[in-house]
């Protein structure tokens, strides 16, 4: 009854997208949609970020449950360093076709759970972006733009700057067993920039998340064609926690944090009972900061063979919270999804939530909604300076000519102990 009650509220929730609502940011607009990631080919690189002129390529690949292949098309938006589309037309920032179909699709094999996985690569030999910047890729259904299927973000790298940087618990006291601090350094010699106060705009970004980004960053000076960025309070994070993990890439054998397994028509996979960790001291351990990897060690090939599981969250709790609990991660797009709530049985208090999940090894948190609508996973999963985490900084740079936000400079930095 439960997974029957969360189909129905994805499908609602799906349906009221449509493309007058279009947000530029990583979407789904279909509830049989599943299973999307965007990684350099080749790659566990979750950051879509390739660079101008070269040979690498973004692979982007997703599922639609059922039996039945569907006729995709896609196209690529061009958009400023705040995500908003600009005033360019297709034909100017696209060699080749403004659009083109989805023609890579298999039907999956030995499954219980029926779909048809599709891959694309971009750019490709029909569609090149030839301007650096921020781009959403738009696949659609029908040849019709308005049937979207989903959306998702990548960069085009014209490296022009050099970033130095590092992140380490914060300076301030008040913040110092809770937040960290990156600092960094963009040095812009041999490339001209007429007013860095103007011209340059600056992402911070955490573990990939675009929800907690932190922009509009202005250097606190300028020396030898070097932007300083070693802010003491403009540039915190909560530091968070490593994130739970369950691994089901085998649906046959025993699995890390599954308590058990079952199987009738499909596979149900019950996690073990989890509690806060608000309040409970820091435990260190290897995680991937929250991303999935999508395998299946019974089978030969993930894509295709790896079949999907109703996963069951269990977070134990003497009473509900007062605002909602999710689980998020990457395969929740980073974000608080309706279908992603957990409903609060009394009498086994006890938050609970069941959702449809491919073979793989999977990355979470539990969070509630700030009343500013942000994520906040402090509540039940604490927060400690000394948590690992990457840190991603984008430098943008205003193109005078063309009048768009070119991607000039990316680094990551990781967290320093």
């Amino acid at each position: 009854m439960i997974k029957k009650i969360v189909f129905v509220i994805a499908t609602i929730y799906s349906t009221l997208l449509s493309a007058d609502e279009l947000r530029y940011d990583n979407q789904i607009f279909d509830a049989r949609v599943k299973s999307v990631l965007l990684t350099k080919s080749g790659t566990d690189d979750r950051y879509p970020i390739i660079a101008l002129n070269t040979n690498d390529q973004l692979e982007l690949s997703f599922d639609i449950l059922g039996n039945k292949n569907d006729y995709f098309q896609y196209t690529l938006i061009h958009c400023d360093a705040s995500w908003n589309p600009t005033a360019l037309s297709q034909n100017e920032y696209l060699r080749g076709l403004t659009f083109d179909n989805i023609n890579d699709f298999k039907y999956s094999t030995n499954t219980y759970v029926r779909y048809v996985h599709y891959n694309l690569l971009l750019p490709n030999e029909n569609m090149k972006p030839i301007f650096a910047g921020n781009y959403l890729i738009k696949v659609y259904r029908n040849f019709d733009e308005s049937d979207l299927v989903l959306t998702r973000r990548m960069m085009i790298l014209n490296p022009a700057v050099t970033i130095e940087g590092t992140a380490k618990p914060a300076t301030l006291a008040q913040h110092r067993f809770t937040k960290q601090e990156v600092g960094f350094s963009v040095n812009y010699r041999g490339f001209n920039v007429p007013d860095p106060y103007k011209d340059i705009n600056v992402v911070l970004m955490q573990n990939g998340q675009w929800d907690n980004s932190i922009i509009g960053l202005k250097p606190l000076f300028i020396r030898d064609n070097t932007l300083d960025y070693n802010y003491f309070d403009q540039t915190l994070f909560s530091g968070g926690n490593e994130f739970r993990f369950f691994d089901i890439r085998s649906l046959r054998q025993f699995s890390q944090n599954v308590r058990a397994k079952t199987l009738d028509s499909v596979y149900h996979c019950f996690l073990n009972y989890e509690e806060s960790r608000g309040s409970k001291q820091y435990f260190n351990y290897l995680d991937f900061n929250g991303k999935r990897v999508i395998a299946n060690r019974d089978g030969q090939n993930g894509g295709i063979d790896g079949d999907y599981a109703f996963i069951n969250f269990y977070l134990l709790s003497l009473a509900p919270l007062n605002e909602d609990v999710y689980v998020y991660g990457e395969f929740t797009d980073w974000r608080l999804l309706p279908e992603y709530k957990m409903y609060y049985n009394k009498s086994r208090l006890r938050y609970e939530l069941e959702v449809q999940l491919k073979q793989g090894r999977y990355e979470y948190k539990y969070a509630t909604q700030t009343a500013e609508g942000k994520i906040d996973d402090t509540i039940i999963e604490g927060s400690h300076a000394q948590t690992e985490n990457e840190y991603m900084v984008l430098v943008y740079h205003k193109n005078i000519q063309f009048k768009y936000d070119e991607l000039v400079g990316s680094r990551l930095i990781k967290t320093q102990f």
